[in-house]
């Protein structure tokens, strides 16, 4: 089985249960092919994320987008009539269209990468994009339900319905959630299933008494209403009147940060409760572990939200700390009162101090309760149990699919990846060429749009892959012919999360840098930098054996490249760099070859460099005409000048395919 995972934004901090659920499918064997429609809005990752093999694959700008809706609409790809009937049904809050070019993005990428069932967490906007992606694709899809997401975000129990009748099955969180969606879907109810999220217990060490003088409560969670940061902290001033000792620890960013950070010092509470912000997973676990007591006053917001499930409940079981919460939604189902902890009604922080000083007050107390969740934890929520329902689900659905029974599309596309498969099995591993655009649409590189269709035509394994959108820029008819076959970096967010992410080889990069007797500019490099860490991956799952910098600018990244992967690199410089002549000549040398604007320097490195006048500005057919007769290198029709070209790419590459040129005389 190959399955999709289609997220509305991923990764997210606070999901961990999705990164838990993916990594124990691949250790099943499970193949996982990740799309994600939007970049997270942090660049703080948990580090066991490194762990999974899957790449995480992100939509092209909305920019891009648009033009594979045009083009979809044009050769009647685009689902028409489905987003009218939703357009009809669920008004403009829905953004159906924008969910119809979501799908037809990620209905190409899962076909292409052979997926044969999509999996969705949370029945809201991703879970409404499979709906389109079902109907462009017929790649069936399951939704796992939590609970605020169809409570409060979907905003219609219509489009939940319809969600649900689409899916092939629903899986819920706890039995609260089951029962509800139940009941707000009866006629999906036989496919609504109860899934509990569960926890890896690799990740949690023998649990170990924490040595606090002063007794310590940890708390984790985003700072919203219905997290209850209030109620704990009125909870705190209680225990305060009554002078208990204790530190409260608050984990977790988001809204109501200043407005708790007032309440707080109101409360003359600084010296107590102390709210730490967003924190990685590690430090997290650290502070469980070193934490007396675990607290998370779960309540409902005006708005009807509400924790169902909170995984880090799991987690502080897990670690072995009593737990301190709400009887509220599913929370019961997991902590059981007078057992594993004690819960206080919703809302009601004088109960909610009570519960607290009981454990503050009994050291045996807090030590028998955080023993007995450890070992509920052990026995009902390992991750290796709680996934199996999942994947049984997953595979009847994919045993009750007749053979064939995908779309004509579809069917090229598997067909297409399975011969790429059978190559590669015989020994036939095709190679690829990164083409690296700096940025794009570049006035500066004004052929670059007609270089990539001559390789085309020429049939030269050509990716392109662009680290930039120049958002700016108007897209032309030139520009929209290619912009489909282009790849795109994602967001700032994510190179940042990348770099942060490995900091042995960002300070190698950054090493090998300050050994060089000429440098690129800092702000170039760091740029550059970010984006040759995110390219290493996706040069590494395309087989990229040549990389061809389109710019000076690109030129650096491409050098990191060849250091990290091995790769070959080549160049193309454009009149006016704004990397040094110095910095130039000895890139240069680390080159295969080239394309370049300046005579002199021809003639300095000559071998495979050759003068290159495609990367003047705003070149009319007459000026490429005398170029022509000055350099006879034949720009107007490209014949000779792009054959040349395509030649030596293939031999740089090392690819086999040289035969199967087409000489385009």
């Amino acid at each position: 089985m190959r399955l999709g995972y289609l997220y509305s934004r991923y990764p997210v901090i606070s999901q961990t249960f999705c990164d838990a659920e993916m990594l124990e499918l691949e250790q099943r064997g499970i193949e996982l092919v990740i799309g994600s429609v939007y970049p997270p809005l942090t660049s703080l990752r948990h580090e066991y994320i490194s762990r999974l093999s899957a790449p995480i694959h992100y939509a092209p700008p909305q920019e891009i987008l648009r033009i594979l809706e045009r083009n979809a609409k044009t050769t009647r790809k685009w689902p028409r009539d489905l987003v009218e009937q939703h357009e009809d049904r669920y008004g403009p809050m829905a953004k159906a269209e924008q969910r119809g070019r979501n799908a037809l993005y990620f209905a190409e990428f899962f076909a292409r990468s052979g997926v044969d069932h999509v999996h969705v967490h949370f029945a809201n906007r991703a879970a409404h994009t499979a709906v389109f992606l079902k109907e462009i694709s017929g790649i069936p899809f399951s939704v796992t339900a939590h609970g605020q997401d169809f409570m409060k975000d979907l905003g219609s129990d219509d489009l939940l319905r319809e969600i649900c009748a689409a899916a092939e099955f629903v899986a819920a969180e706890t039995d609260y959630s089951r029962d509800l969606l139940r009941q707000r879907c009866p006629n999906s109810a036989a496919k609504i299933h109860r899934v509990y999220n569960g926890i890896d217990l690799e990740r949690f060490p023998v649990p170990r008494s924490s040595n606090n003088h002063v007794p310590r409560i940890v708390s984790v969670g985003r700072l919203v209403p219905f997290k209850g940061f209030d109620d704990l902290i009125d909870a705190c001033a209680e225990l305060a009147r009554r002078r208990i000792d204790f530190v409260c620890d608050i984990i977790g960013d988001g809204p109501l940060r200043e407005t708790l950070q007032a309440k707080i010092e109101q409360l003359d509470l600084s010296s107590r409760v102390n709210l730490l912000g967003s924190q990685s997973q590690g430090v997290v676990l650290e502070k469980l572990q070193a934490a007396d007591i675990f607290a998370l006053a779960s309540t409902t917001d005006p708005q009807g939200a509400t924790d169902v499930f909170p995984t880090v409940i799991l987690e502080a079981m897990a670690s072995a700390r009593p737990v301190v919460s709400t009887r509220l939604a599913g929370i019961p189902e997991l902590v059981v009162d007078g057992q594993t902890g004690m819960l206080a009604p919703p809302g009601e922080s004088t109960a909610l101090a009570r519960a607290l000083e009981q454990l503050l007050r009994d050291p045996e107390l807090r030590l028998r309760f955080g023993h007995a969740g450890r070992a509920r934890i052990e026995q009902d929520f390992r991750i290796e149990q709680t996934v199996g329902p999942l994947v049984q689900m997953l595979d009847r659905s994919c045993s009750r699919r007749p053979a064939g029974d995908v779309s004509v599309s579809r069917s090229a596309l598997l067909a297409a990846t399975e011969s790429n498969r059978r190559r590669a099995s015989h020994g036939e591993a095709a190679t690829e060429i990164a083409y690296l655009i700096d940025r794009w649409p570049d006035r500066e590189l004004p052929l670059l749009e007609r270089e990539l269709e001559e390789m085309k035509r020429r049939n030269v394994p050509i990716l392109p892959f662009v680290c930039e959108l120049n958002s700016s820029a108007k897209l032309n008819g030139a520009v929209e012919r290619v912009a489909l076959s282009l790849e795109f970096l994602p967001d700032a967010m994510v190179l940042e999360a990348e770099w942060r992410a490995t900091p042995a080889l960002a300070q190698q990069l950054e090493e090998d840098r300050a050994q060089q007797s000429s440098r690129p500019p800092g702000a170039i490099f760091l740029r550059q930098a970010r984006f040759a860490l995110v390219l290493r991956k996706l040069f590494q799952e395309k087989n990229i054996s040549h990389v061809h910098a389109t710019s000076s600018r690109a030129l650096v990244c491409a050098l990191m490249l060849k250091k990290v992967l091995g790769v070959t690199v080549s160049a193309t410089i454009e009149p006016r760099s704004e990397l040094s002549r110095e910095w130039i000549q000895n890139a240069l040398s680390e080159c295969v070859g080239g394309r370049l604007s300046s005579r002199k320097l021809v003639e300095q490195r000559g071998g495979a460099f050759f003068l290159d006048k495609t990367t003047f500005r705003s070149a009319t057919r007459k000026t490429l005409g005398q170029i022509t007769q000055k350099t006879h290198i034949d720009l107007t029709t490209g014949s000779r000048f792009w054959q040349q070209w395509a030649e030596l790419l293939l031999r740089w590459s090392g690819s086999d395919r040289k035969s199967k040129i087409e000489n385009r005389k």
